[in-house]
Order: C-alpha cells, then structure tokens, then sequence
C-alpha cells in the first residue's frame, strides 16, 4: 500500500511538472496565428483542448502587462498609416465623420489613432439619439450626450467646416458656444428641426466664427430677436441662407432687401402657411449677386416698389436658378415673372409648378436663351387653369437646343398642340439634349410618345403614367436607356397594331 500510495504521489508530481514544462513552453510559443481566407482574416488559438484552456486563463491572468496579448498580426497594423488615412478620407467624403470615423476607431488602436485626426473632421452631422416615441430621455442619458458632445468638439473639430445639428431639443445653447470657442475655421452652420435658439448663442458663433458664410435654420425655433441681431451685425459675410416660413420671416426678408446680405448668393424659404411678402425690388438692388432663388411650398406675395419709395434694382444677372413651385393657390403671374427675370440671361434652371397663370407666351419672352431644365408640371387643378393652357409650341421652340429636363404633367394641352410641341424637339431627326420628359395625366398619344423617343437619343426618364391616350399596360414611368428602349418598341407596335384596325 505504501508503495502504491508512494508512486500515486509520484505520479502526481510529475504531472505537475509536466504542466509547468508545457506552461513554459506555450509561453515562450505565440499564443495566436493569422488564418487567411479568401474573404476574411481571423485569430485563432494555436493549441486545442486542455491547452486551450490553459492559454486562455494565462491571457485573463497577464491583461494588459502581456506584450502578446497587445501584439497585432492583422493587416491593418501592417498597413503604413497615410494608406489608412486616405481611405478614412474617401469614407468621410461619400457618408461623413459621423458615424463612420466613430466606428472605425473601435477596430483598433491604430485605426483610432488615424481616425483621430483633425483634418478628418471636416464635415459633421450629428442627429438625435434615437429612443421610443413619446419617451423622454432621462437625466441621466441627457448628461451623458451633453459631455459626448463636449468632448467631440473639443478634441476633434478643431478643423471642421460644415456642421450639422438635427432633431435637438436639448442643449443647444452649449453646443453652439462650443463651437465658437474651438471650431474658429465653421464655414457653414445648419440647424435642421432644433430649438431653443438663443440670441446670446447664435451670435457667439457670429463673433467667433468669422468664416461662416451659411446658415440653415429650417424648421427651427429660434428666439424672435436672434436672426434680426444676427444679419444686422454679420449679415455681410453671408452667402447662403436657408429659412422655413415663420412670424419672423416678413421681417428676415426686409432686412434683406433693404442692404443686411450684400454678397448673398444663395435664398431659400420652404414651407409654411402664413402670407410671405418679398419686396423683390429691393432684392435685386441690395443682393445683385444672387445665383439661386427658392421660394416654394408657400403662399407668395412678390412687390417691386416698396411703400417707402425704396430703389429697384437692374436685375438678377448672376441668377441660374429660381423655384417658385407650390401647390397652394399661386398668384405670381407673366407680368411678375418678366419683371423678376429681367435681364437673367443666365437662367438655367426655371421651376414654376403650381404657377397656373403664368403662360406659355410669357415664359418663352423671358430673355434667358439656354434654358436646361422647366417645370411646368400641375398639382393644383382649378377652373381658371383651362384658359392659359395653350401654345405649347412656343416653349419647346424657343429652348429646344438646350432643355435637359421638361416636365408638363397635369397640363390641360390639346392632344393636337402637344403633338406639334414634341415634334419641335426632334424636328432635325435627333435631340441629343433632352434627358428627362414628364408627360404624366397629359394628352400625348402613343405614336407621339413613340416618336419622341426614338428621336432623343440621351433620354434616361420617361413618365407616361395617367396618359389616356397611351396604349393601355405602358402608362408607368421608364428609368435608364434600357427601359426607354423597350418602351419605343412596344410602343412601336401596338401604334402599328392600332393603325391596322
């Protein structure tokens, strides 16, 4: 027994100096090895079943001390950085910093280290955190986003030049101050569905950011004195501003026309219900370098002279585009549009849907000569709409060298004129211009529609949908070159099919 029980003690210890042998051993040895596959790149252990258990509780048990444990076989680490960096770019420059750069520094501390960089941080749009509807978010997460938004501003937007807030409630007075004290190089500032906009705050940034030069405050709530301050003391810098129809706008638009915004290139007012009155007069006088004009989805009063005898202006001659599009009740009339557009011989974009009584006449005496792209389309059918629709010709004579884009949905032309308007647009056989036609709830007939498309070479769009007088299973819209062709050779024959009954 003695003996028995003497070689069991034995044969216990050298099982344990076996273990402590192996242990030794797995210790000098890597831990890890790269696998390669075809499509992906992991780590794995080098040593199954008991051992694998051993390795493990020896990584839980070194932590960070362990240079083995630190020690980076993945290709990113082999990577020279400025390789990582210019992809980092290429990712920020299609989605932004965020979340993109957030994500990628949680790969590794390399790729933090890359995505860390400043000049990185250019472009930032940051949005709500996302919880249940008609939830609150508790104290608790409200501080928490408050030092996150701290922390991001200060540690990495020290070279951002476009930032965006959307959907904040909270704490904007503190984000925009943040941003006057360590972002000095923000060019372009929006404020997309926020509130509590404070005077104090808005003109932080004015005084501290001398490069803005945009501003969006769509569907914001700010307080009624701020943006009045705001254009008086820093309105000469801007050059790009974007409103939503509010009690302060009549007021907004009168400090711009009466000399606020001397270098503004871009306005745009987008929705609302009250009356919006511009003195275009005095737009034209005092912003004489407007490129773009947008004053849609609203209720439209334009004057030309002021009540105070204020000057009028030459005209838009650096204007390219206006919109005037709306599906309320428009009142802008030929008269109006001739006296907006005069001397706008830039023009390249002109969007008038909803704008029933301004005419066909009227539109092809404006003096811009290479017209790109007309929205003509109706989406407001009234009883006065009938009378002006007539002389479809007239605008497809005048611009058919140049239209890229037409769009005539809802018009009430006779089956006969819109005929003889798309045979204008190919009446030298081939258009290689026009790219898009909207042609829905019109009275275009199939062959029409057939030989508008095999004359426009570069057509890619095509809506034929509620047209009555097409055959009947192709009234849908057709996207891209294949689609328009198959839709002339179906075309194509069910004409053929009609003129032999």
């Amino acid at each position: 027994m003695a003996s028995s029980s003497s070689r069991g003690r034995h044969t216990g210890k050298r099982a344990k100096k076996a273990v402590r042998k192996r242990r030794s051993r797995l210790q000098e040895e890597e831990y890890y090895v790269q696998q390669i596959d075809k499509d992906m790149m992991f780590l794995r252990p080098n040593v199954m079943g008991d051992e694998m258990v051993t390795v493990v509780k020896r990584v839980r048990r070194l932590g960070r001390s362990s240079p083995l444990i630190t020690k980076d076989h993945g290709w990113g680490s082999v990577m020279p950085q400025e390789i990582i960096h210019r992809v980092f770019q290429l990712v920020v420059d299609s989605d932004g910093a965020v979340p993109a750069l957030c994500r990628l520094a949680q790969v590794c501390r390399l790729w933090r280290q890359v995505a860390s960089s400043p000049d990185l941080w250019k472009r930032v749009s940051v949005h709500r955190c996302w919880c249940l509807p008609d939830k609150r978010i508790s104290p608790r997460l409200l501080n928490k986003i408050r030092n996150t938004i701290e922390e991001l501003i200060q540690n990495r937007l020290s070279q951002v030049s476009d930032f965006s807030l959307h959907h904040w409630n909270d704490h904007i007075p503190l984000v925009l101050k943040s941003l006057s004290s360590f972002c000095p190089l923000l060019t372009s500032l929006t404020l997309f569905n926020c509130s509590k906009v404070t005077t104090d705050a808005l003109m932080s940034v004015g005084y501290h950011c001398p490069l803005l030069s945009s501003l969006n405050l769509q569907d914001t709530q700010v307080d009624s004195k701020a943006m009045p301050v705001f254009l008086g003391v820093h309105g000469s810098s801007l050059r790009c501003l974007f409103l939503t129809v509010n009690c302060q706008t009549n007021s907004i638009l009168s400090l711009l026309a009466s000399g606020s915004c001397p270098e503004l290139r871009m306005l745009e007012v987008n929705r609302g219900e009250p009356h919006v009155q511009v003195y275009a007069g005095g737009l034209q006088a005092f912003c004489p370098k407007l490129e773009v004009l947008r004053l849609m989805n609203i209720v439209l009063v334009l004057k030309f002279h002021s009540s105070t005898g204020g000057p009028v202006g030459p005209g838009f001659n650096h204007l390219h585009e206006l919109s005037l599009a709306t599906c309320m009740l428009s009142s802008i009339t030929d008269t109006d549009i001739k006296r907006l557009l005069k001397d706008c011989t830039n023009l390249r974009v002109l969007d008038l849907r909803g704008c029933y009584r301004v005419t066909p006449e009227g539109i092809s005496e404006l003096p811009c000569t290479d017209l790109e792209s007309l929205y003509l389309g109706m989406h407001c059918y009234t009883s006065c709409f009938i009378h002006y629709c007539a002389n479809c010709c007239s605008i497809t004579r005048r611009w058919r060298h140049s239209l890229q884009e037409l769009d005539l949905s809802g018009l009430t032309f006779s089956k006969s004129e819109l005929t003889e308007a798309l045979a204008i647009l190919t009446e030298d056989g081939t258009n290689d211009t026009l790219k898009s036609l909207v042609l829905s709830g019109t009275k275009v007939s199939g062959a029409a529609a057939r030989d508008v498309l095999s004359g426009c070479q570069a057509l890619t769009h095509l809506d034929l949908s509620s047209c009555r007088n097409v055959p009947r299973g192709l009234k849908c819209v057709y996207r891209g070159r294949e689609s328009i062709l198959q839709c002339l050779n179906r075309l194509t024959s069910r004409v053929q099919e009609e003129d032999l009954e």
